[in-house]
């Protein structure tokens, strides 16, 4: 076959292109850090990718609930904490109670520290985390005692609102976590202790406070170390909530790194390797150039 000038040259300006197009991808590579400059270059490494980066992005939303739900465990492990010791101090308040020798006077000193103690822990049952209530169950919106002062003073029982529905969080694919503490019944015994108390200090029936006997006061002892123990074990459950939050995250940060290992593997670049082969073709580039100065003939303009 006769080659002539023109397909010399027409081949010459292909091989540069396609020499030019070479060089343009490696550099591209070099300045994006990716092997992959469009989904065409490696199918399968994209696809692959598209996985990596999902996984990433629901790891990302774990952790963020994993937060959230940190957050409210050590809001009501501090609540709990709170009720814990006002109780410690109402079973005081009472063993002091118990004893015959106090005037009415003394009773009413100690029933109104009692009074502020039920209104303490009221308060305490509507503490929120953000803007829910933590001891409302899923109706987080709305606080567990409408009205924290309402006949507390008279020893009367106010009505509870939210429910005993647990809060559950997603932290793992098909995992959920309970992150709530049925803080309606809890409070709800806890309050009408109060209301015990209160009305053993002061009997409706009698003109003097010091009708209620020292053993009818002594005998409130008892269910008070029963509601400290259901604090117990309920600050029990928080820790425990706790420590399987704290193992989730670190599970979470671990399949993170190996993620993230894993989309480097598939698509991050070798700039060693690119960087060579980027010098190769630039070498390669200029031989073309100066073989193909030759190749070319010189026309009659080139003398004129």
């Amino acid at each position: 076959m006769r080659i002539t000038q023109s397909m010399l040259s027409s081949n010459m300006l292909r091989n540069l292109s396609n020499s030019y197009n070479k060089m343009g991808k490696l550099q591209q590579q070099i300045s994006s850090g990716s092997k992959l400059t469009r989904p065409s270059d490696d199918p399968v490494a994209a696809i692959k990718g598209m996985g990596y980066r999902t996984d990433l992005t629901k790891n990302a939303q774990y952790t963020r609930n994993m937060n959230e739900a940190n957050s409210l465990l050590d809001t009501t492990d501090e609540a709990l904490s709170q009720v814990g010791e006002a109780l410690k101090r109402v079973q005081e308040l009472v063993t002091q109670a118990a004893t015959d020798t106090n005037t009415d006077e003394d009773r009413q000193k100690i029933k109104a520290e009692i009074d502020q103690i039920r209104l303490q822990i009221r308060d305490v049952a509507n503490t929120q985390s953000g803007e829910k209530y933590i001891f409302s169950g899923t109706k987080t919106l709305e606080p567990l005692f409408a009205d924290t002062t309402a006949n507390a003073g008279a020893g009367q029982l106010t009505t509870l609102q939210g429910n005993t529905q647990q809060v559950e969080v997603e932290v793992y694919n098909g995992v959920t976590l309970g992150v709530n503490t049925n803080g309606k019944d809890l409070f709800a015994n806890i309050d009408k202790l109060m209301s015990d108390v209160q009305s053993k200090l002061n009997d409706p029936d009698a003109l003097n406070a010091g009708s209620t006997s020292g053993t009818e006061i002594g005998n409130l002892l008892g269910d008070i170390t029963t509601q400290q123990n259901s604090v117990l074990e309920s600050l029990a459950q928080v820790g425990a909530k706790q420590n399987r939050v704290e193992m989730m995250t670190n599970r979470l940060s671990a399949q993170e790194v190996n993620v993230t290992k894993q989309l480097s593997n598939n698509e991050d670049v070798d700039y060693e390797k690119v960087i060579t082969q980027l010098i190769t073709e630039e070498s390669i580039h200029r031989a073309s150039l100066s073989v193909g100065g030759r190749i070319i003939q010189p026309t009659l303009v080139d003398f004129l």
